[in-house]
């Protein structure tokens, strides 16, 4: 087995690990409020930290690409209006798309 597969396994052994960790450490018993506050954060924060290193993220840098920008303006616009998830998907796909065709 090469070093690869052996980091893909530590990864996924690591993962299994972390996401059995709460039930079998807590059982039955529930969450104390502010623990539970906090567990209910740690999804959204996630997602937003994904968008911006996709959006402005480069090489160990910050990019300011515009169409990328555009596209998740219009995504927020959208979510703004109340859209479902896929059609904003979509939307900013199609409006980062369509600015690079026309730039």
């Amino acid at each position: 087995m090469n070093e690869g597969w052996v980091v893909v396994v530590a990864v996924g052994l690591a993962t299994l690990c972390c996401k059995a960790a709460g039930p079998v450490l807590l059982g039955r018993r529930a969450l104390p409020p502010r623990a539970l506050a906090v567990v209910e954060l740690v999804a959204p924060v996630m997602l937003a930290s994904l968008v911006v290193v996709q959006a402005v993220g480069g090489d160990r840098e910050l990019v300011i690409d515009w169409t990328r920008l555009a596209g998740l303006g219009a995504a927020a616009l959208a979510l703004a209006r109340g859209a479902s998830l896929l059609p904003v998907m979509v939307l900013a796909a199609a409006v980062a798309a369509l600015l690079r065709l026309a730039f």
